[in-house]
């Protein structure tokens, strides 16, 4: 199972959220190339990058911070977060991203993204299904939708989506273990390559993630608060 570490972005900063609530900011690092170089110093290679001014504001806001972690490491990064035109996405790709996840856009305009998916292909195209209640939300969460978060996977896996980041959000930030029960049930609906996102607070959570046939985990919150350390994930990887 790949271990992706996070770095949230606002104004700059590497910070992190509660439930995905902008009023939980905390920052962690005002300098995130700092928090990137470490993970690379301690043999991790993938990182998830997410622009949550971007988000927010519907277009990419934090492209210099990609473009500096990925010219200044050699780590992997998918970036998420304001990706709403063609125009976001060639900046992103430029800027160094490996690869890109698009859920807002998926939900809100598919006809954008399957262009995106026909041109890049599926290995550089990540589709995010973040969720509350099962429902899919979008515009860095503050918006919700009627989409099944099930449903939405599949339709999408038949348009051929390969690589799914799920996050429900009722977990996001809170250390309390990952949506295991919905992962078991998407991983038995689907034949999607899960990347788990949200909860996860300890190594004993990653172990059953892989357990349950998830191809990825992302860990944010649990490393910045101390309950993994870069060494135990060292160890993973």
């Amino acid at each position: 199972m790949r271990i992706i570490p996070a770095i949230d972005i606002i104004d700059g900063k590497c910070v992190r959220l509660t439930k995905g609530n902008y009023d939980t900011k905390k920052v962690y690092d005002e300098n995130p190339l700092k928090v990137a170089k470490a993970f690379e110093d301690n043999g991790i290679q993938y990182l998830h990058l997410v622009d949550l001014d971007g988000a927010k504001s519907k277009h990419v806001v934090n492209y210099k911070t990609l473009e500096l972690i990925a010219s200044k490491t050699s780590l992997k990064v998918d970036f998420g977060g304001g990706l709403r035109s063609d125009n976001d996405l060639r900046i992103a790709f430029e800027c160094g991203a490996i690869q890109i996840t698009g859920g807002s856009i998926a939900a809100n305009n598919p006809e954008l993204f399957l262009t995106w998916l026909a041109k890049y292909g599926s290995e550089k195209i990540i589709l995010g299904a973040d969720c509350n209640n099962r429902k899919i939300s979008t515009d860095g969460w503050l918006e919700s939708s009627e989409l099944d978060v099930i449903d939405f996977i599949k339709d999408y896996e038949q348009k051929g989506v390969i690589q799914v980041i799920c996050t429900d959000i009722a977990k996001d930030g809170m250390l309390q273990g990952a949506s295991y029960e919905l992962y078991v049930e998407i991983i038995a609906n689907t034949k999607i390559n899960l990347i788990a996102s949200g909860g996860v607070s300890s190594i004993k959570d990653l172990d059953q993630l892989k357990n349950i046939g998830c191809k990825g985990a992302i860990v944010g919150k649990a490393i910045y608060e101390g309950k993994i350390t870069l060494k135990e994930l060292q160890q993973l990887c």
